[in-house]
């Protein structure tokens, strides 16, 4: 049996493809896929830091050709992304929420919603009122799920899963392990990812 996480952060656009591709990937290979919401702004203040000086000090046409190479992404994965007028964001309730709505096996649905009110409809996921709307629209309540992003043990699960791709060598989202040593970073690296699930497979 293979097993396989996913770390993952709902403010990265390249994350966002590559949990609309790893899906129908897993199932594949019949691999269920342990989701573990982090937040990447502490990854980066621990461990790589030089994402705050590449976006202050751009190469301009890496730059232009970044977002290019994005939305060529996006179109061959069928999802709508286009940049958000607020970036970074704080995403922290955010993923908050997709632990709360794990507990009611409503995660997928729950951070789909994230990821598209964001980077395809540019709202803005720090408002409690847009993120209420996103509950509401994932078949929960917003009044449970805004208890469950108070509570305590649900903060230090999301520090918890942090510290522990850090801890593993993880310095960005999408941060993903194949029978847990076996690392890969990024949508394109989901070749690799198909690549060892065959391997494993055989």
């Amino acid at each position: 049996m293979i097993r396989f996480e996913f770390f993952f952060d709902c403010s990265s656009p390249w994350t966002y493809l590559a949990f609309h591709n790893i899906q129908p990937l897993a199932a594949e290979f019949g691999v269920e896929i342990q989701w573990k919401p982090v937040l990447v702004g502490g990854i980066f203040n621990a461990v790589n830091d030089s994402v705050y000086r590449n976006r202050d000090n751009p190469i301009p046409a890496k730059a232009t050709y970044s977002r290019k190479d994005l939305y060529d992404w996006a179109r061959l994965a069928g999802i709508e992304i286009n940049w958000p007028s607020i970036f970074p964001i704080n995403s922290v309730k955010a993923m908050r929420g997709c632990l709360v709505a794990a507990e009611s096996g409503a995660l997928v649905p729950f951070a789909t919603n994230v990821f598209h009110a964001y980077w395809g409809e540019d709202r803005d996921i720090n408002d409690d009122a847009v993120l209420r709307d996103i509950v509401a629209a994932s078949g929960l309540d917003p009044d449970d799920v805004f208890a469950g992003i108070a509570r305590q043990d649900i903060k230090d699960r999301l520090k918890a899963n942090t510290q522990e791709v850090i801890d593993r060598g993880g310095f960005g989202s999408p941060t993903m392990f194949v029978n847990g040593a076996d690392m890969y970073f990024g949508n394109d690296r989901l070749p690799l990812v198909r690549a060892a699930f065959e391997a494993l497979s055989r």
